[in-house]
C-alpha cells in the first residue's frame, strides 16, 4: 500500500509567496526571444532609443543572473524587458501599418499622376488632330476656291475668245478679219462666216448693224482650212 506524502501547509504558503526559488528565471527565454524578434523586425533602426532601452533592461537581468546569481531579481528585469518589448512590438506594428498606408497612398498618387499624364497626352493628341483636320479643311477649301476661280477665269477666257463685232457700212468679212483686234489676217474670214451662218446668207453681203460672233478658240487645222477656203473664193 502506497504512503501519501503530505506537504505542510506552511511550506505551500511560503512557495506561493516566492520563498521557493525557481530552478531558472521564468521570463528569461521569452524576453530573449522578444529581443531577437524585434531585432529581426529592424526595431533597432526604426526605434533605436526604445530598442536600446529594452536591450539594456535585458542585459541588466543577464548581469544580475550571472554576476549576482540572483534569479528572482533577474526575473524582474526579464519581465520588465518583456513588457517593454511588447509595447515596442505594438509601436513597430503601428509604424509598419502607417508605412504601408503611406506606400499605398504613394502608389495611388503615382497611378493618379500617370493617369493624369495619359489623359493630358490624349487631350493634346485630340487637340493636335483637331487642328490638323481644321488645317486640311482650310487647305481643301482653298483648293476648292482656287478651282472655282480657275473655272471662272476659264469661262471669262472663253467669253473673251468669242467676241462680238458690229458690222459697219460697206465692210466685208475679209476686212473685218484683217482688223488688228480681230485676226489681223483677211484670209481667216471663213471662220467668222461659219460662226455666223444663222445670219449670213451670202459672205459677200453684210448688213450694217449686224452683230457677228468672232471665234477666238480654233485649231491650227481649222485656220488652214479657212485659208484654203478663202483662196478658192
Amino acid at each position: 500500500m502506497k504512503r501519501r506524502v503530505v506537504v505542510p501547509a506552511s511550506l505551500l504558503i511560503m512557495c506561493l509567496l516566492g520563498a521557493c526559488a525557481a530552478p531558472s528565471p521564468t521570463w528569461r527565454a521569452k524576453s530573449a526571444a522578444m529581443v531577437d524578434e524585434l531585432a529581426r523586425q529592424n526595431a533597432m533602426t526604426i526605434f533605436p532609443q526604445e530598442y536600446r532601452n529594452l536591450l539594456e533592461t535585458y542585459e541588466h537581468g543577464e548581469a544580475v543572473l550571472h554576476v549576482q546569481e540572483n534569479e528572482r531579481a533577474a526575473d524582474v528585469f526579464y519581465l520588465l524587458a518583456l513588457q517593454k518589448g511588447s509595447l515596442l512590438k505594438s509601436e513597430l506594428l503601428l509604424y509598419k501599418q502607417r508605412e504601408a498606408e503611406a506606400e499605398r497612398a504613394r502608389i495611388a498618387a503615382e497611378a493618379a499622376r500617370v493617369e493624369e499624364e495619359r489623359l493630358a497626352r490624349e487631350a493634346a493628341a485630340a487637340v493636335a488632330a483637331a487642328r490638323l483636320r481644321e488645317q486640311k479643311e482650310r487647305e481643301a477649301a482653298l483648293e476648292r476656291q482656287a478651282a472655282a476661280a480657275k473655272t471662272e477665269a476659264y469661262k471669262e477666257y472663253q467669253q473673251q475668245q468669242t467676241l462680238n463685232y458690229t458690222v459697219r457700212r460697206g465692210e466685208t468679212l475679209p476686212q473685218i478679219a484683217a482688223r488688228t483686234e480681230i485676226y489681223n489676217d483677211s484670209s481667216l474670214w471663213p471662220l467668222i462666216y461659219r460662226a455666223n451662218r444663222d445670219q449670213i446668207r451670202d459672205p459677200k453681203h453684210l448688213w450694217p448693224g449686224q452683230v457677228l460672233k468672232i471665234p477666238r478658240h480654233f485649231t491650227r487645222d481649222e485656220a488652214l482650212e479657212a485659208k484654203r477656203y478663202s483662196g478658192k473664193k
